[in-house]
């Protein structure tokens, strides 16, 4: 019991801290910081790949990206799951 407190007050502590550290700070995401950082490089630098959908606005794409995320949680969940099962099964016999 004590252990699971300290785990849970462990992650609201790291949920929680980013957020004094960078207060008033900006989060924005890898992909449009890359792409500046490649302009200032190389400016003449020209996408050898065009993305095959477009989401119509930032909200649309966070969604799909988040979807992406949860769907990739259940299958390595479900996986985990099935594998502990299985291992509990074979101990039983």
């Amino acid at each position: 019991m004590k252990k699971t407190l300290m785990l849970l007050a462990l992650v609201v502590a790291l949920v929680i801290l980013p957020f004094f550290i960078n207060h008033g700070g900006e989060y924005g995401g890898s992909d449009g910081e890359a792409e500046s950082q490649i302009q200032a490089i190389a400016p003449q630098y020209k996408p050898w790949f065009q993305p095959l959908y477009e989401p119509a606005s930032g909200e649309i794409e966070s969604l799909l990206f988040t979807l992406q995320g949860s769907l990739g949680a259940a299958v390595i969940f479900y996986i985990l799951g099935y594998c502990k099962g299985k291992q509990h099964r074979d101990d039983r016999a």
